[in-house]
This record gives C-alpha cells, sequence and structure tokens, in this order.
C-alpha cells in the first residue's frame, strides 16, 4: 500500500515504475505511464486560473490522472454527482471550470515515455461531491484526501487478501464515493489494476476476465440482480474472487444466485457518502450488518444510527438519519430512514429535491413523492396538482404524455433511474385538517379507492370549473366482476353509476341531494383493466350533472343526475 498523497513524490524504482494502474483491453498503463499523464494535466491547468474544477470526465483512467494533478497543483477538484445541464447549472456558484474528456489535452505517445518528476500533495487536499440532501437541493460533502487514504488502508485491511492481485472489474461510475473508493482510489493505493471499460453483462465480463485472468467485481444491487437470468452468468471463467454491492439492499433471491453459482453471496457494504464504508454483509450467512474493521456503532433513543470513524472529519460520533436495531453478536439490522432521502437502482435521492423541481414545472401547482411498496425493485409515485396550464394539457394531450413531458423536465437535473415511474394527477393534494399530509394519504393515490376504482387522473374544464374530467382505471380484481359474467366479466352498469355520483359528490356537494337518475344508456361493455374516461358537467340552473363515460374514444355509458338542493 502506498499513502494516496505520496503516489506522485515517491521516487519510481524500475518495480514501482511497473506497478500496475489500468487495464486498457490488452494494454497494461502502469504507474509511470500514470505519473506522466498527471504531468501533462496538471501542466495544462497549472497556468489558468481557475481554482475549483467540476471533474465530469467519463473515462477512470483520466479523471484518476486529472484528480491528482489538480491536488499536485493545490487546486480545488468538484465531483458533481451527474452531468446533466440543470443539475450542474444548480452547482455553479461551486465551480469555476467544467473539465470534461473533450477538455483535456489528447494522449501523447509522451505520456507513456516522458520522465515525470515528482510532486507533493498535501494530505489535508480538499474533494467535494454532492449528494441529496432532505432539504431539497443537492449537498455538498467535503472530505480531504486524508479521509479517502484512511478508508482505502481499512478496505485493505478488511478485503485486501481476498483481492490479491486480481484486477478490478466495475459497473459503477467513479463520480459517487462507491465507485470513487473501490473503482480508482482503492486499486490506486493497492497497486492494483481497475479496468478501463464498464463492465455492462457477463459476457462482456467474460471477455475482461479472460483479458485480466483474476478479478474483483465492483457493481450495484440494481446490476447484480440482472446478471443472473442474462447468458453466461454461470460460466465466468475464473471465478472472480468476490463481488462487491452497495448502493441499497441486494434482493436476497439475488444473494442467494450468487452463492450457489460462485460459493459465496456478494459482499455487501453499507455507508453514505458522509461517513464513508460503516458496515458489510453476506446474505448467505447473515442479514445483519457487521461494522467493518475500525468502525464503532450504536444508537439514540429514537434508533438513529450513531457512527465513530477515522473516515470522519472528527473524532466524535457521527449521527445518520437511518433507524437499526442490534442482535446479540453486536451486529444491526437497517430499520428504514427517519428523513426522506431514499436509494433507487443505488442512486441516492431526496423526495423534497424531486417536489421542489416538479413544483417549477409551469404545469404544477404542489407535488408529492412517496415511495410505493409492492414488487421486486424500490420504487417512487408522483401525485401532482396542475396549475390550469396543466390542466388544460391533460384534457388535449391525455395523461401519459403529460407524464412524459413532466419526466422530460426532470431528467435535466437527476438521473433517470430515480424518476417517477407513476403518477397521479388530482386538482388538490389531499392534506389533511390540519394542513399536513400525510404520507399514507399520498400512498393511497396509487391504490384502488373503497369503491374499487382507481383514480388516475382528474382535471376541471375550462368553463369556470362547471365540467369535471377523470381517467378511471377498472381493476381486474373488482369483486362486481363475479358472476358477471362467467366467461365474460362485464362491469356492472350500476357501479359505473355509482362511481359517477361518488366523484361528482366529492366536488360538487349539491349532488348529495340526488332525486333520479334521468336518459340512462349504456351502449359498450367495460372489462376487467379497462381505462375509463369519464366528464361530468354540471348545469347548477337546472341542478344536474351530465356524465358520460368512454373506452378508447368510443362512449359506453351516459346519464344525467337529477339533484335538488337541500334535499
Amino acid at each position: 500500500m502506498i499513502a494516496l498523497h505520496d503516489l506522485l513524490s515517491t521516487p519510481l524504482s524500475t518495480a514501482a515504475a511497473a506497478t500496475p494502474v489500468c487495464r486498457d483491453s490488452g494494454l497494461l498503463l502502469d504507474r509511470a505511464a500514470f505519473r506522466a499523464r498527471v504531468a501533462t494535466l496538471l501542466a495544462a491547468v497549472q497556468s489558468q486560473a481557475a481554482q475549483r474544477y467540476a471533474l465530469c470526465i467519463d473515462d477512470p483512467f483520466d479523471f484518476a490522472c486529472a484528480l491528482f494533478a489538480l491536488f499536485a497543483c493545490g487546486k480545488e477538484p468538484v465531483i458533481p454527482a451527474n452531468a446533466t445541464p440543470g443539475y450542474l447549472a444548480d452547482l455553479a456558484d461551486a465551480y469555476d471550470v467544467v473539465l470534461t474528456d473533450a477538455a483535456l489535452p489528447p494522449h501523447a505517445q509522451a505520456d507513456a515515455a516522458a520522465h515525470a518528476p515528482g510532486a507533493h500533495i498535501d494530505p489535508q487536499a480538499p474533494l467535494t461531491l454532492y449528494t441529496s440532501g432532505s432539504s431539497g437541493r443537492p449537498k455538498p460533502i467535503r472530505k480531504t484526501l486524508a479521509q479517502f487514504n484512511a478508508e482505502v488502508h481499512t478496505l485493505e485491511k478488511q478485503w485486501g487478501t481476498l483481492a490479491g492481485d486480481a484486477t478490478m472489474l466495475a459497473s459503477v461510475p467513479h463520480h459517487h464515493i462507491y465507485g470513487l473508493l473501490f473503482r480508482v482510489m482503492w486499486p490506486l493505493s493497492a497497486g492494483r489494476a481497475f479496468d478501463r471499460e464498464i463492465s455492462i453483462e457477463p459476457l462482456h465480463l467474460q471477455t475482461q476476465l479472460a483479458q485480466c485472468g483474476a478479478a474483483v467485481i465492483v457493481s450495484t444491487p440494481a446490476q447484480l440482480s440482472r446478471w443472473p437470468a442474462l447468458p453466461g452468468f454461470t460460466a465466468l471463467t475464473p471465478a472472480p474472487r468476490a463481488f462487491f454491492s452497495s448502493g441499497g439492499p441486494l434482493a436476497l433471491e439475488a444473494a442467494h444466485e450468487y452463492a450457489a453459482a460462485y460459493g459465496a453471496a456478494p459482499l455487501e457494504i453499507y455507508g453514505s457518502t458522509e461517513t464513508g464504508g460503516i458496515a458489510w454483509r453476506r446474505q448467505d450467512q447473515t442479514d445483519a450488518w457487521q461494522p467493518v474493521t475500525g468502525i464503532e456503532v450504536r444508537c439514540d433513543e429514537d434508533g438513529a444510527l450513531n457512527v465513530r470513524s477515522p473516515h470522519l472529519d472528527h473524532s466524535g460520533w457521527h449521527r445518520t438519519d437511518d433507524k437499526i436495531a442490534f442482535d446479540a453478536q453486536g451486529r444491526f439490522r437497517l430499520q428504514g430512514r427517519l428523513d426522506r432521502v431514499m436509494k433507487l437502482d443505488g442512486k441516492r435521492v431526496s423526495l423534497p429535491e424531486l417536489e421542489a423541481r416538479l413544483a417549477l414545472h409551469p404545469y404544477v401547482t404542489q407535488a408529492a413523492i412517496v415511495p410505493l411498496e409492492g414488487g421486486v425493485r424500490e420504487r417512487v409515485g408522483a401525485v401532482v396538482a396542475l396549475t390550469e396550464a396543466g390542466n388544460k394539457a391533460l384534457r388535449v394531450d391525455g395523461r401519459v404524455l403529460l407524464a412524459k413531458t413532466l419526466r422530460r423536465h426532470l431528467a435535466d437535473y437527476f438521473d433517470v433511474v430515480v424518476l417517477p415511474r407513476h403518477w397521479r394527477f388530482r386538482l388538490a393534494l389531499p392534506f389533511d385538517a390540519r394542513g399536513k399530509l400525510p404520507v399514507s394519504a399520498v400512498a393511497a393515490a396509487f391504490e384502488p379507492r373503497d369503491e374499487g376504482v382507481e383514480v388516475l387522473a382528474e382535471a376541471r374544464g375550462a368553463d369556470i370549473g362547471e365540467t369535471l374530467h377523470y381517467e378511471l382505471r377498472v381493476p381486474a380484481t373488482l369483486t362486481h366482476f363475479a358472476g358477471h359474467f362467467p366467461g365474460l366479466p362485464i362491469l356492472p352498469g350500476v357501479v359505473q353509476i355509482d362511481w359517477a355520483m361518488r366523484l361528482a359528490a366529492e366536488q360538487l356537494p349539491c349532488v348529495r341531494g340526488f332525486t333520479s337518475i334521468d336518459r340512462l344508456k349504456f351502449m359498450a361493455p367495460v372489462g376487467p383493466g379497462a381505462v375509463l374516461k369519464l366528464t361530468l358537467a354540471h348545469d347548477p340552473a337546472r341542478q344536474r350533472v351530465q356524465f358520460a363515460y368512454r373506452v378508447n374514444e368510443r362512449e359506453c355509458a351516459s346519464g344525467v343526475i337529477v339533484y335538488r338542493e337541500g334535499a
């Protein structure tokens, strides 16, 4: 192991110069090539007046070289979580220059051959990463190189023997702390190579294994869960020495698939950008988390996990927003979050931040994001109250296109994997009598109502709110289909009338004085799973509400609800 701050200053013996750094297909870039490339980039940035550089470099070798070039000349690296235009615009005050792959000097023959003089790096050199805070904006996490150096030494102490001389193959980017540590900094310090390519799927992994031999895989739960179903998964040769996973819990089923194929489940790492690694587990052994060597953990009265770690910038206890429960062996199990930050496909996202961004769109008055239960992957849903322009877009373009428009808006600021996939549009959010917005009420928008119907969207018409428009889904499991009719289930007409009356009464209390249904017609059957469009047109002068149902633009039922004020 070599200290990260000594990577450029330690004299290079012949053996040290040949230490592997990066494998690029059949080519192995060694420490001499690394230092030469750093010298090239150092010369390029040293003469510039800019002090803070946003590193948006996708190539891991050039990223590592640029990072240490900035350290060496006293500049400050800033690593955004992603490089979307909106996200970078949000961070505009945090950097002076964006450094991309295209902005770097081209690789020259001299990079690999030139003698690069040593350069001193301050162990306290700062590095800023960004994560999702609970306040609704990207949260800067400022760390020092010494903190990263402490962590890579911890990783080597815990798993260095297991990794040995293996090449680090990764399916994760290096713009987040997990990828930065496991894919770049740990192998740099330990003298083992990292692969220049992203590992995409098992057949691609096999190609990489054929080139490098022994390997350790650095991946995420989302990626690891997909690989067992793909060709070549059980035939990786030589078998990877270990699979590392971080960014969220790995499904137990996936853990057992790896144990069956390779003798052990992936090593799951639990931690955060603020704390670094905290604990680990292998689910073929236990679902509880074991603190990493040198890490102390305890919990507060409310169950919040507290950490004391050499990876922090202080020697005291750090309180997290994760709730835990200890077992008799001193291990712990996670009990959920105490704030509103969650991980989706390994990406941490602030639900308040998603809500705040949605509310900036001209179609949106208010938005609420809620985790959804069920399914094999964690997911979130968005409940949105629309402006007048949003109501018009919903009526004209429909629910699906409106959701796509709002997803495109969010994609300027967030990774696609964290965007809501499920949408509900409402006239107003479900605030309670105290003005609170209960999570249970928001989540209920994604479930069928007590009367059985699932309300996908609702909007007001352009006529001063006297016309209401709904999109309704008819659940296939609706009890009303039982016996109506055997072999050909049809939604009873009386249920359609009931739904129209209930929805009308919610927005038009006068309808509760119902007296009769006039001009009732049923023109087409409605089957399980159908999406109905319902229009309610209120005529207050005549004390009636006309309703009409359509399926695929074909009218299937209509009638008039007659009421009497004060009845």
